[in-house]
C-alpha cells in the first residue's frame, strides 16, 4: 500500500487566486464613524445600560463577571467595559460643561 506525499494518482496542481490580507482588528475612519451612527440611532442594549450602572457604583468585578457571561471570553469582555468606561467618561464630561 503506498502512502506519503505522492501516493495515489499523480495530478497538477491548480494555483490558487491569492486572498486578501486580513484586515481584523484594523478600524478605519469609516468603520468608527459608521459605529458612532449606528450608537447614536440604536443606543445601548439592556445588558450595557446594566453594566454602566455596575460601573458607576464602583462593581467592577460583578461588570467583569455579567459581560463575559454574555458575551463569551474573557477578552471580548474587557475590551466592552473599557468602550462602557469611556462613553461614562464621556458623558461626565458633557455634563460638567
Amino acid at each position: 500500500m503506498r502512502y506519503g506525499h505522492n501516493s495515489g494518482r499523480p495530478t497538477t496542481v491548480i494555483p490558487r487566486a491569492a486572498k486578501p490580507s486580513n484586515t481584523k482588528g484594523k478600524q478605519t475612519e469609516k468603520k468608527v464613524f459608521v459605529r458612532n451612527i449606528i450608537r447614536e440611532v440604536a443606543g445601548f442594549a439592556p445588558y450595557e445600560k446594566r453594566i454602566m450602572e455596575l460601573l458607576r457604583n464602583s462593581k467592577d468585578k460583578k461588570a467583569r463577571k455579567l459581560t463575559k457571561k454574555r458575551l463569551g471570553t474573557l477578552l471580548r469582555s474587557k475590551r466592552k467595559l473599557e468602550e462602557l468606561q469611556a462613553v461614562i467618561q464621556e458623558q461626565r464630561r458633557q455634563a460638567g460643561h
